[in-house]
């Protein structure tokens, strides 16, 4: 590693701008991973405003998935998060730690796709993720996150443009699908932010957004009572129809359905056997992937 970039790292927290990720892939002889789906954020503005909207302050414990070579990791650091940086590149390691480790983070070499949380964030709450996320691990990340992490209250990331489209969308927008619904069943999300494809090195050939996601409090109560989630009876019912709902969009649900779902179970939910998947809000699906004859018959 550059040790003028390391001093300058060190000793101010500077973010890394874009003569200073030049530097750092010339001084390692390094290449951005196109197998990684690595763009490196060189705008110390963007990431400021990454920390910024995520709600950072002085103490907050913050997991960044995807650290790199160390840009918002800074920017993190600078704003007084305690932060566990996470990377799979082993090319990128050792830079990535010459960078940030000096600064009190914890660098830990670990693919976020299958990495236990609980043996990487302890069994607390009150952690945030932040992170620029690879495009092609975006949304299966954000769901295990979501599903297999309990720890992490909000996360704040970016993403492609039509990814976050869709994990933010609501009934009846154009991105709405069965993802969406996902997200809804777990957070609150909504699309925050652009960001300029200038700010990368590479230039990626996409748009990217940032989108921020608030864990609900409260998670809807299944047929049975009680909480679902993965494995459950009630969470898997629940997304195998909407699963089945969006496999044929434009369907209406009757036939899209019908191997899933009941008439009666239309008319005792409430939901017109004529509508299509982009209609449904998560009330809405919830009530017809767990409507009873019993339940219909006590009301």
């Amino acid at each position: 590693m550059d040790r003028r970039v390391a001093s300058r790292c060190h000793t101010e927290r500077v973010t890394h701008g874009r003569a200073e990720i030049h530097e750092l892939l010339l001084a390692n002889d390094l290449r951005p991973s196109r197998a990684l789906g690595q763009n490196f954020v060189a705008d110390g503005n963007t990431v400021r405003r990454i920390v910024r909207l995520a709600g950072v302050e002085p103490g907050s414990r913050v997991v960044e998935i995807g650290a790199g070579l160390g840009s918002l990791t800074l920017a993190l650091v600078e704003a007084g998060a305690r932060v566990t940086a996470v990377e799979v590149d082993r090319h990128v390691l050792p830079v990535l730690r010459q960078v940030v480790e000096p600064l009190g983070v914890a660098v830990v070499e670990a693919d976020a796709l299958t990495v236990d949380f609980t043996e990487l964030l302890g069994t607390g709450t009150g952690w945030s993720l932040v992170a620029n996320l690879p495009y092609n691990v975006a949304v299966p990340l954000v769901m295990r996150v979501l599903e297999e992490a309990p720890q992490v209250d909000s996360m704040l990331v970016m993403v492609q443009r039509e990814v976050g489209e869709r994990l933010a969308a609501r009934a009846r927008d154009e991105a709405y699908g069965a993802v969406s619904v996902k997200v809804a069943y777990w957070a609150t999300a909504a699309v925050v932010g652009k960001v300029p494809a200038s700010v990368f090195i590479p230039r990626p050939r996409v748009e990217s957004v940032l989108v921020k996601l608030d864990r609900r409090p409260d998670l809807p109560a299944a047929a049975g009572g009680g909480t679902s989630g993965p494995g459950s009876p009630g969470y898997d019912r629940l997304f195998a129809v909407v699963k089945g709902g969006f496999a044929h969009r434009r369907k209406m649900l009757r036939r899209s359905l019908e191997h899933l779902v009941s008439p009666e179970a239309f008319v005792g939910a409430g939901i017109a056997p004529t509508a299509r998947a982009e209609e449904l809000d998560l009330e809405e699906w919830e009530r017809l992937a767990w409507w009873r004859p019993e339940a219909s018959a006590a009301s």
